[in-house]
């Protein structure tokens, strides 16, 4: 297990007129979905960078081969002139290539991109906490029908984006399972890349975190599997509270839901349910690496999920002394 880095780095907000990278480090993006992503994207004033080999294919499910994916993700991070890298969809194909990534280069890089994705992304969202120590937004992506499609999910993200101290709360509209308040940095993301992550150099434990977890297309008693190694593992012990995104897809609503309490409502911790983010309709942006308060029906920020710029478009010299 590598070391986590000792202080954390919070990339800057964005602007209009900046650079922005969409990568593909799992699936291969639908042509007309990634096409309609990079002119959402522009019409918030971005400068939209698609990377070359977003449009590949290999062996049907991966968008190119391992190393050219790595290679795309390690240029853009390493661009001084990128300020963001958006993720263009999920899929199957992330930990194949993460290893692969010059992780020695981008923590060399003068400044942080942002990295933008969630589902299969959750893999790079665990190595950029373990590698860099960089915080990260789980997001809907620029090829997908949830941001695309779905003007709330954009607009938040956008609101994220560009206005991040207007991000101060995210609502929970479901069960609370194990009722309490919890504070800690937010961690996690998609549950079975968390579960197929453990006992890998980037696995990061997630000691005194609030651990977001979401899940797609698993049966209760696949869901019962993750789980189960996720507390054999030792890693859900280790949160201060769970937050419960959607769980799409997944079976019975009463059947998913006995799972999650029969796993989860014995670990002596906060748990609740009801976060939008993950593969349902409306997937709200979730910052990762940001101090937050789970509490009765609200997730609140205790500090804006990306720094503050000045008028040369940097992080502040405040910020920066705060981000360690």
């Amino acid at each position: 297990m590598p070391t986590p880095p000792r202080t954390r780095t919070v990339p800057a907000a964005l602007r209009p007129g900046d650079r922005v990278a969409v990568a593909a480090p799992a699936g291969p993006p639908d042509p007309d979905l990634l096409d309609r992503g990079t002119a959402l994207l522009a019409s918030w004033g971005l400068e939209v960078t698609v990377l070359p080999h977003v449009r590949d294919s290999y062996l049907g499910h991966l968008a190119g081969r391992d190393e050219d994916r790595a290679a795309d993700l390690t240029a853009a991070c390493t661009d001084p002139g990128i300020r963001a890298v958006l993720c263009a969809r999920g899929g199957y194909g992330t930990q194949r290539m993460v290893d692969l990534v010059d992780w020695q280069a981008i923590a060399a890089a003068p400044a942080p991109a942002l990295l933008v994705g969630s589902s299969d992304i959750t893999a790079l969202h665990e190595a950029f906490a373990a590698r860099l120590g960089t915080t990260t937004l789980h997001a809907p992506m620029p090829a997908t029908g949830a941001l695309v499609d779905r003007p709330e999910s954009a607009d938040h993200l956008r609101t994220v984006l560009f206005e991040p101290e207007k991000a101060t709360e995210l609502p929970l509209t479901g069960e609370v399972l194990v009722p309490g308040t919890a504070r800690g940095r937010l961690a996690g993301g998609n549950a079975s890349l968390l579960a197929a992550s453990v006992g890998t150099p980037t696995a990061l434990p997630p000691d005194g975190c609030l651990l977001l977890l979401e899940e797609t297309g698993e049966e209760p008693y696949r869901l019962d599997r993750i789980l189960t190694q996720l507390t054999r593992s030792g890693t859900l012990a280790r949160a201060a509270g769970i937050v419960l995104g959607d769980f799409t897809d997944c079976g019975p609503e009463d059947e998913v839901r006995a799972v999650l309490a029969d796993r989860l409502g014995g670990l002596g911790i906060p748990v609740a349910a009801g976060l939008p983010a993950g593969h349902g309709q409306l997937q709200l942006t979730v910052p990762l690496g940001i101090r937050a308060e789970l509490g009765k029906g609200v997730l609140t920020l205790l500090e804006p999920p990306l720094a503050p710029r000045d008028g040369r478009g940097r992080p502040t010299a405040e910020e920066a002394a705060c981000a360690s």
